[in-house]
């Protein structure tokens, strides 16, 4: 059995836009966030049969590189999701 690419990544939560929310203990709203140019398929936690394609992204804060996937979900609901197992860097292309 193949093994299923949402397993690489787990929920952190879904918020409203720019309702806080924290990401090892950083709410992401308030940072810049870099684009890694990867896609991650992640499941809407609430309803684990929808399946999303969701932009990884890295933000930088004091010196430490945090990996997160982060999209819409439905209108103004964003999911926020971290590597599992965990990792602080993108995969090489």
């Amino acid at each position: 059995m193949a093994a299923d690419p949402t397993d690489h990544w787990t929920p952190v939560g879904v918020v409203f836009e720019n309702h806080p929310i924290e990401i090892d203990g950083v709410n992401p709203w308030e940072q810049s966030w870099r684009s890694t140019n990867e896609i991650a398929d992640v499941r809407h936690p609430a309803y684990p049969t929808q399946v999303h394609d969701v932009s990884v992204y890295v933000m930088t804060v004091d010196g430490r590189d945090i990996l997160f996937a982060a999209g819409e979900l439905s209108n103004g609901v964003w999911g926020f999701y971290r590597p599992w197992p965990a990792r602080s860097e993108p995969r090489s292309a």
